[in-house]
């Protein structure tokens, strides 16, 4: 169901418990951002539920808590969701409580500061993370163009000069009735939940559609091969080989081709996984895809020890040549890879808070009828779907070769930036796919998914 002012309204029946989640998401996060609000989208999560004009802070974690309410927010790359779990009987002064904190936000100065300060804490946390140096440098060289747009925890610098107009900004700009998702999930009746919405939510002005007024950039494709060692104080070597893979609203066949694919070897009795694992040359490897309206990545991870680092970068260039051949899978795997599939999307299905989430995140990066086509669409994938999505996105495509190793062992074993440049498959070999064009702006969020894969981690995930 839609509002007349816009506010898409998702009701998710499940009558298990006498539990009920109200969830808010909003088409804002890190692809909204440029350098100069890198972060702010983080910083305006953590204070969802602070201060408004209907109640202060403390009154609403007062209210809150004698409805046993569980409340949290996450910022991701395409959505920031906010939710609270209650008592069935909770359910409209939950979905009031929701309605204050989007409206009418205070901003207030001194707790804008306090968050900062929190925003500011949890950003320093991740980097005494040794894998945040390896994962940041990827991400700035894969999206060389507009890196503050696939960064969600955001600047640390940016977020320390955030003022309560910057916050209003935001506010005006994105936490708009036609921008935002209210999802209830739980012991409810669709019934109910819409007329609650229209009453509590209806009155909400619609706004200027964010994303026509100011189209999110498309991230251009990469032009070359790029290395990239890492130095952290760390015993074994990680590896990881990233791509720019295809968006949702330009190329979604290759979307459910790569969920296929990427399923398919990360089974333990994979040719992928026998010639990589079984044999000792890296203790763990996967192939993974996450679906994004605004190019997804496609990223190789491996770890290994130092000693074994040559060999298996060896191995693993070897396997990635191979993805595209006849025979580097079997019928048997294709099928057993879509029932599985399957069957944890379903199985995704039964704890309902959970998946509130999850349809949040599509709603906003791929649109619910993706989502709702998810298996079927998956059902359908062939080998050559499966050939077409390897071959217009990683044989013979430019990528981000990046390795993980502690400054001495790199010099111990003399590897240098030309180790992480040769490949069996070299960019520029003859290719009968062109990459995706740059072309189109993002629009706003509409079109597909539920997945296999992990959400993207919350970035900024708190308690308020």
């Amino acid at each position: 169901m839609t509002l007349k002012n816009g506010m898409d309204v998702i009701v998710i029946e499940n009558a298990a418990v006498p539990l009920v989640t109200v969830e808010i998401a909003v088409k804002n996060g890190a692809y909204t951002e440029p350098p100069e609000y890198n972060g702010l989208s983080h910083l305006y999560e953590h204070m969802f539920f602070k201060s408004n004009e209907r109640s202060k802070a403390e009154g609403y974690h007062d209210r809150a808590s004698e409805l046993g309410m569980l409340s949290n927010a996450q910022t991701q790359y395409e959505v920031v969701n906010y939710y609270t779990t209650t008592i069935k009987t909770g359910l409209r002064e939950a979905m009031t409580l929701m309605n204050d904190a989007i409206r009418y936000p205070l901003f207030d100065k001194q707790e804008l500061d306090q968050e900062i300060v929190v925003v500011l804490d949890e950003l320093n946390q991740h980097r005494s993370n040794p894998f945040y140096y390896l994962f940041d440098a990827t991400d700035k060289a894969l999206w060389y163009k507009y890196p503050s747009r696939k960064r969600p925890g955001g600047d640390p610098e940016t977020v320390s000069k955030a003022t309560p107009e910057m916050m209003r900004v935001i506010q005006k700009k994105f936490y708009i009735p036609n921008n935002s998702a209210l999802v209830v999930a739980g012991d409810v009746t669709a019934q109910e939940v819409f007329k609650l919405a229209e009453s509590i939510f209806g009155d909400w002005p619609r706004g200027e559609d964010p994303f026509i007024k100011d189209p999110v950039p498309r991230h251009p494709p990469l032009e070359k091969d790029q290395a990239i060692i890492v130095n952290q104080p760390v015993n074994a070597a990680t590896i990881q080989i990233s791509y720019q893979g295809p968006s949702t609203d330009l190329d979604a066949p290759a979307t459910y081709a790569a969920d296929v694919f990427s399923f398919i070897l990360r089974q333990p009795d994979s040719r992928f996984s026998r010639a990589l694992v079984d044999s000792g040359l890296t203790t763990g490897a996967a192939l993974g895809y996450l679906t994004q309206k605004n190019v997804g990545p496609i990223q190789f991870t491996a770890q290994t020890t130092p000693d074994k680092l040559k060999s298996a970068l060896k191995a693993i260039n070897a396997e990635l040549a191979k993805f595209d051949t006849p025979d580097y899978f079997t019928d048997q795997e294709l099928e057993y890879a879509k029932t599985l599939l399957d069957v944890s999307e379903v199985f995704d299905r039964e704890k309902p808070s959970q998946y509130a989430h999850t349809v949040s995140f599509w709603w906003a990066s791929s649109g619910l009828d993706y989502y709702a086509n998810y298996v079927e669409n998956l059902r359908k994938v062939t080998r050559e779907d499966i050939k077409r999505y390897v071959r217009k996105y990683m044989k013979n495509k430019p990528r981000i070769a990046a390795v993980l190793i502690s400054e001495a062992d790199q010099k111990r074993i003399g590897l240098a930036e030309k180790d992480l440049l040769m490949r069996d498959d070299p960019v520029g070999a003859a290719s009968s796919e062109k990459p995706e064009t740059p072309a189109t702006p993002v629009k706003g969020a509409s079109a597909p998914k539920a997945s296999n894969k992990k959400i993207p981690t919350a970035t900024g995930k708190k308690k308020p």
